[in-house]
């Protein structure tokens, strides 16, 4: 009897999501669905867009392509989004840069990102560490901000570039701590650990993709990483909000997301299976795994979620946008 019932409700259990599946495959038609990647292959962008586009094409039952359209800060990839038939088969796979970051500090976004897409849902998230030069005398960010208003404008700061994410992450710290310091671009995150293991720079936020091996060797100095957790390749790192480091940062947010938007417009029941798809991936171990091997976090949040925390982004960017002005 036991036996029996366990076969009746496995049977209930797969017929129930042979007809989910159904149901979303229903709203979509043979054509495949697009996923416009604003980075070049390899990244931690295209390794989620191919993750998450592969579990979408089993739920859905419609191929899945990943594009990649790299240049202009990502606005090449959100453009194409934006001028698409808004039928739910091309997608914009955004990060912090193009979702929050940009539209607060820059004047020649062509796009809202509240008016002209359709939020979908977000799918990741990445953190930050924030790293000094071994010849900074200092073990903590409390530590390093005390130095830095010592040493005002004799320290350099390394970033990927003018108006990248640690660029202006930089001085959103540097606004709230009241320190000075001198920027200096370079091309990518790999540049500014590289500078800073030189002694050619004096601070930088990298990925924790990218700090982890600088900082597991000791060629540079970990202070925290962005976020309200420890980041698992970095378990002695303290996180930003624990007890211990600078007031004005706790509560700060990840470093960056990777979310899902399509044209504004797209039909709710498309919106809506589409949502549901992503949020039963974002749940599912093996992706969890496959991900934090380049150090992105799985996550989830509705369309009115997405929508919430972007809008909340951009006015605290928008305060930085009033010292940091980028065309």
């Amino acid at each position: 009897m036991k036996t029996s019932a366990f076969i009746r409700r496995l049977c209930a259990g797969l017929g129930a999501f042979v007809l989910a599946a159904s149901a979303n495959a229903q709203n979509f038609s043979a054509k495949p669905i697009k996923i416009l990647v604003g980075y070049a292959p390899g990244g931690g962008a295209d390794l989620i867009a191919r993750v998450y586009g592969q579990k979408l094409q089993e739920i859905l039952g419609t191929p899945v392509v990943v594009e990649n359209k790299p240049g202009a800060f990502e606005q090449l990839a959100a453009a194409q989004a934006v001028a698409a038939l808004p039928d739910g088969h091309t997608l914009w796979l955004g990060t912090a840069g193009a979702l929050t970051m940009g539209p607060g500090v820059r004047t020649n976004i062509p796009y809202d990102v509240i008016k002209s897409f359709t939020h979908v849902a977000k799918i990741g998230e990445v953190d930050a560490v924030i790293t000094i030069g071994n010849g900074i005398p200092a073990r903590t960010l409390p530590e390093f901000v005390a130095y830095a208003k010592a040493n005002p404008g004799k320290l350099n700061y390394a970033s990927a570039g003018v108006g990248s994410g640690n660029h202006l992450l930089t001085e959103y710290i540097a606004g709230v701590t009241n320190i000075k310091m001198t920027h200096v671009p370079y091309k990518g995150d790999a540049d500014v650990v590289r500078e800073i293991a030189a002694g050619n720079a004096d601070f930088g936020i990298p990925t924790v993709a990218t700090g982890t091996p600088f900082i597991n060797d000791g060629r540079i100095k970990a202070l925290v990483v962005t976020g309200t957790q420890r980041a698992k390749a970095l378990p002695n790192v303290p996180s930003v909000s624990e007890d211990g480091g600078v007031e004005e940062l706790k509560g700060y947010g990840v470093y960056s997301i990777y979310a899902l938007l399509g044209p504004a417009g797209m039909p709710p029941a498309v919106t809506q299976a589409l949502t549901e798809a992503l949020g039963k991936i974002s749940r599912m171990p093996d992706v969890a795994q496959k991900l934090e091997a380049g150090s992105v976090r799985a996550s989830y949040s509705t369309p009115s979620e997405l929508k919430q925390y972007i809008e909340k982004e951009v006015a605290k960017w928008k305060e930085v946008g009033k010292k940091v002005k980028i065309d």
